[in-house]
């Protein structure tokens, strides 16, 4: 079973990656003018269909790149690299701006909301993926003997994410009225830092395990 410490990391990236306060503003934009009834089916629905799709990656992922001949310190890289860049975006606004165009595009189809973009990509995007498959491989690597106990682990954190996140949303009209714009942006920021922190040390954990070569 994984240290206590491992899991409330894999926790804190999964958290940051895929945002659910970031998200709270943008889903109450999605589903404006829906019945509250409707909009916690919406979040409930999403945050399912999330944890399906992360679930997948986590139990699959690493098969799915050797099955590529992809090795993992070389997606360790890639994803570093990708999640820097949503961190970038998180920092500087730019995110906020990109899903303010993808919630016009999708304006007109309330049925699918939880599926696109609420679930896929505003949940679990690229950015959530590749640290649901990094943290896969980085748990197994250290549960060597028992993966499948490190797979169910990781599988039970974004089982609660997903939890927190339906919670989040559901009660987004909430802190939609208490938490001003300032307090978003801040928290948006703070995010921010601390995924390019984690995406700094997936990349300089992946350029160490090729110079090791």
């Amino acid at each position: 079973m994984p240290a206590l410490d491992s899991l409330i990391n894999a926790f804190i990236t999964l958290f940051v990656t895929a945002d659910p306060v970031g998200n709270a503003p943008l889903f109450l934009a999605l589903t404006a003018g829906l019945s509250a009834s409707t909009r916690r089916s919406v979040a409930i629905k999403g945050s399912f269909i999330s944890f399906a799709v992360l679930t997948l990656f986590a139990i699959t992922g690493t098969a799915i790149l050797d099955a590529v001949g992809i090795t993992i310190d070389a997606f360790r890289i890639a994803g570093g690299l990708l999640l820097f860049v949503t961190a970038f975006e998180m920092i500087y606004g730019q995110r906020q701006e990109r899903r303010e165009e993808t919630t016009t595009s999708v304006s007109d189809h309330a049925a699918n909301i939880a599926v696109f973009p609420l679930a896929i990509p505003l949940l679990a995007g690229p950015g959530t993926i590749s640290a649901t498959i990094l943290l896969s491989s980085q748990l197994s690597a250290d549960n060597a003997g028992n993966e499948w106990s490190a797979t169910f682990a990781l599988v039970a954190v974004i089982a609660v994410l997903m939890i927190l996140t339906a919670v989040i949303l559901v009660a987004a009209e909430l802190l939609d009225k208490y938490i001003s714009n300032t307090a978003k942006l801040v928290v948006t920021r703070l995010l921010g830092v601390l995924l390019a922190a984690l995406s700094v040390q997936y990349i300089a954990d992946g350029v160490l395990a090729f110079s090791n070569h």
